[in-house]
């Protein structure tokens, strides 16, 4: 099972900077877009840490993996980054799936729509962590994560942006590795259903508050 998100900080360029940890109790199965542990697999843990609006570091897996080594996380787990402030963290559940979202929605682009050169710089990343209570198939998992995006592209919607996402979104599946397995994970499947309902919820309630950059907070 993946427990709460235990709210943390390290040390970088002489501030507290926050992150969010979640644990497992076992390892899970997961399927991820996050820069470290992305891919179908075996983790065992999260991270969500916070970066100021300037980080341009080109190893972001490694900058990750530093920061899981700091905080004694063991075995393989997914690594996430935002230039928002992790405590504004969005928990929902629904038919015992959780939902967790950090919303930023400051660059809300249409996915197909041409590169836009220019953009400013606004906070504007949406991380999705969920864990389902059953186990899914490889496909599933896949599926859940296509679930979870539809689910918040519909609150990006319902929010008024012009957007289906950000250019730096990421979303987590996790699931159990032991029991029946799920062949779908679909939005009217069995699990789909209510992991769209709770990110819906989780990133349309994120999303109708005012974010402010985590690093503008330290100069405003």
């Amino acid at each position: 099972m993946l427990r709460d998100p235990i709210l943390t900080s390290r040390v970088e360029g002489g501030r507290n900077v926050p992150l969010l940890v979640w644990r497992t109790d076992g390892p899970l199965r997961a399927a991820s877009s996050g820069p470290l542990g992305g891919g179908v697999g075996v983790r065992r843990w999260v991270l969500n840490a916070t970066v100021p609006m300037s980080y341009d570091r080109d190893d972001p897996a490694a900058h990750l993996a530093a920061l899981a080594a700091d905080l004694a996380l063991d075995g393989p787990g997914v690594g996430l980054l935002t230039g928002v402030d992790v405590t504004e963290v969005v928990a929902r559940t629904d038919t015992g799936v959780r939902a967790w979202a950090t919303v930023g929605l400051g660059t809300p682009v249409p996915a197909a729509a041409p590169a836009a050169g220019g953009l400013t710089q606004r906070v504007g990343t949406v991380n999705i962590v969920v864990y389902v209570p059953a186990r899914l198939a490889d496909s599933a998992l896949v599926n859940a994560v296509a679930t979870a995006t539809e689910a918040k592209t519909q609150a990006i919607g319902e929010l008024g942006l012009p957007g289906t996402g950000t250019p730096t979104d990421a979303v987590t599946v996790l699931c159990p590795v032991d029991g029946p397995e799920a062949a779908y994970g679909g939005p009217r499947s069995t699990w789909g259903a209510p992991l769209a309902r709770a990110v819906h919820s989780a990133v349309r309630a994120g999303g109708e508050r005012p974010v402010v950059p985590w690093s503008d907070r330290l100069t405003g």
